[in-house]
């Protein structure tokens, strides 16, 4: 099958990991595959498509100015138009809501992913309320968890175009020893580091952690950072009024962030909102316990046999499971390989993208149809 992919990849997150599989995965079961990044001009996808075209992936950036909608559905439209896919696939606001209507159009089939909401301020809010209206209109609509699922069948989606797909998990590149990942990090080579990775916005919950490191006042811990976002610099505010600055390493976004989890003692997912996240496969695979939020399909990758789960938004249960692993690092290190044992057995790439060809090959065969006199 020809397929393209529509991303408007920002800073390296879930989302953009999921492309990058799907490209390089469908490419290698023979498919003829090609990712479209549309990016405001001036900057660039480089970092993100460089993966895809390493692995023979076919790449195209297409460079339009802030709010050139037109131009940009136009662009799309071209490029649609000289490849000729079975299907394309959007992923995010921006394709779902600008580009999808384009391959409409021309009589293509159109896919997305649906990642995740993250609620916010009334803007994002409305913004999700548009795309969650244009899902309406696909012919195939992919939840990466169960109650991603329901809340599409609740918000009007029909059922019959719902498919529930987990994400799954496949390493872009080998991780670091503990000593060389502490190393990048500037991290001191003998502390008890507790990691947390992600974007730093509200649906994360970074603040949350930091209010969790005031229960855990009489513990010798450190707080490592990864990642960067809208909520820095009133982190960094919240972090020096709490008296937390010392405890706390703010590293930003860092390249291969999936690399370094060894460096960490264990793995803090403090969000209010999730999909299914790739940075708890990350922590997984690395063998780090993890303590995490109950919320999302965060639950129905790990139980309480495989990680620590908290109630979302409460920094008392967070800080009582970061104690749970401090204190009793045998069973934390028993939850650790349990949950990478599941990790290989539940969430390999293989049957994740067989479900997606599937899903491919459905809309297609409904597409090329006769219509019925």
């Amino acid at each position: 099958m020809v397929i393209v992919h529509v991303v408007a990849p920002a800073e390296f997150g879930g989302l953009e990991r999921v492309v990058q599989m799907l490209g390089r995965g469908l490419s290698g079961h023979g498919h003829d595959v090609h990712v479209l990044a549309v990016v405001v001009r001036g900057q660039t996808a480089d970092p993100f498509l460089a993966p895809l075209a390493d692995a023979g992936v076919s790449t195209r950036t297409l460079a339009v100015p802030g709010r050139a909608y037109r131009r940009e559905r136009t662009a799309v439209a071209r490029a649609l138009r000289q490849l000729r896919p079975d299907v394309v696939h959007t992923h995010g606001y921006r394709p779902d809501v600008l580009d999808a209507g384009v391959a409409r159009r021309l009589g293509i089939p159109v896919v997305t992913t649906v990642h995740g909401f993250t609620g916010g301020g009334w803007k994002n809010r409305f913004y999700e309320w548009l795309q969650s209206r244009s899902f309406r209109r696909f012919d195939a609509v992919v939840a990466v968890s169960w109650p991603l699922a329901r809340r599409l069948e609740r918000s009007g989606v029909p059922s019959s175009r719902i498919h529930a797909v987990p994400n799954a998990w496949q390493p872009m590149a080998p991780a670091l020893d503990r000593e060389t990942a502490r190393r990048i990090l500037g991290l001191p080579p003998h502390s008890f580091v507790v990691g947390w990775v992600g974007r730093l916005s509200h649906e994360k919950g970074p603040d949350v952690l930091l209010d969790a490191l005031l229960h855990l006042r009489d513990l010798p811990l450190l707080v490592s950072v990864v990642g960067s976002g809208i909520m820095q610099g009133a982190l960094r505010t919240q972090a020096e009024h709490l008296g937390l600055n010392g405890r706390v390493r703010w590293h930003g976004a860092v390249p291969d962030a999936g690399r370094l989890f060894p460096a960490f003692d264990a793995c803090v997912l403090s969000s209010r909102t999730e999909g299914t996240p790739v940075v708890l496969f990350e922590a997984m695979a690395a063998g780090v316990p993890v303590i995490a939020t109950c919320v999302g399909g965060v639950p129905d990758v790990v139980s309480g046999a495989e990680a620590v789960l908290a109630r979302s938004e409460d920094p008392v249960a967070l800080a009582a499971g970061i104690r749970a692993v401090y204190g009793n690092s045998a069973a934390a290190r028993a939850r650790a390989r349990a949950a990478r044992a599941r990790l290989e057995r539940d969430y390999t790439v293989t049957r994740w993208l067989e479900r997606y060809e599937e899903i491919y090959r459905l809309v297609s065969r409904h597409a090329a149809a006769p219509v019925a006199t």
